[in-house]
C-alpha cells in the first residue's frame, strides 16, 4: 500500500499519535501508524509506559522474531510513504526513521518543540509547533 505519511515517534506518545492519524485521516489523506499493525508489540490501549518498559526488557533483541517483523513492516512502510511526519517528543528509533526517510528522499516534517539547536534537524522540509498547526496547512 502507498502512503501520503509515515508517522514517527514513540509509544509513550500513543494519545498523540492516534490524533495526529485520526485528524490525517479525516482529512481524506492515507497514513501509516505503527501502533495499528497487527506485527505491535502491545494494543494501542495499554499503558504507554508499562508497554515501553515491557519492550525494553526483551532479552536477545536482536534475534527476537517479533522485533524483526516490527523492523520488517516499518521500513515497507515508509519505502512505501510520501513524507515523514516525525511527532515529538521522538525517541531514538523514530529518529532513525527519519534519517532512513531524508535518505531515500523523502519530504521530512516534524511537528512539535524542539528546544535546542540541532544541526541534523536540517533534514526537516517544514516545522510545525502543534498537530493542529499542520492540519490547518494541509489542503
Amino acid at each position: 500500500m502507498k502512503y501520503q505519511y509515515f508517522i514517527a515517534s514513540r509509544w509513550r506518545n500513543r494519545d498523540i499519535v492516534l490524533e495526529l492519524t485520526t485528524k490525517l485521516r479525516e482529512k481524506g489523506k492515507t497514513v501509516y501508524c505503527f501502533m495499528e499493525t497487527k506485527e505491535n508489540f502491545h494494543k494501542p490501549e495499554d499503558d504507554p509506559e508499562k508497554a515501553m518498559q515491557e519492550f525494553e526488557s526483551i532479552d536477545n533483541w536482536q534475534g527476537h522474531k517479533l522485533i524483526r517483523d516490527i523492523f520488517e513492516v516499518d521500513m515497507k512502510a515508509l519505502r512505501n510513504a510520501k513524507t515523514l511526519l516525525l511527532l515529538l517528543p521522538a525517541g531514538k528509533s523514530a529518529h532513525m526513521e527519519a534519517g532512513v526517510a531524508y535518505g531515500m528522499g523523502k519530504k521530512c516534517i516534524y511537528i512539535g518543540e524542539q528546544k535546542e539547536a540541532e544541526s541534523l534537524y536540517l533534514i526537516f522540509n517544514e516545522h510545525y509547533d502543534t498537530i493542529d498547526d499542520f492540519i490547518m496547512s494541509l489542503s
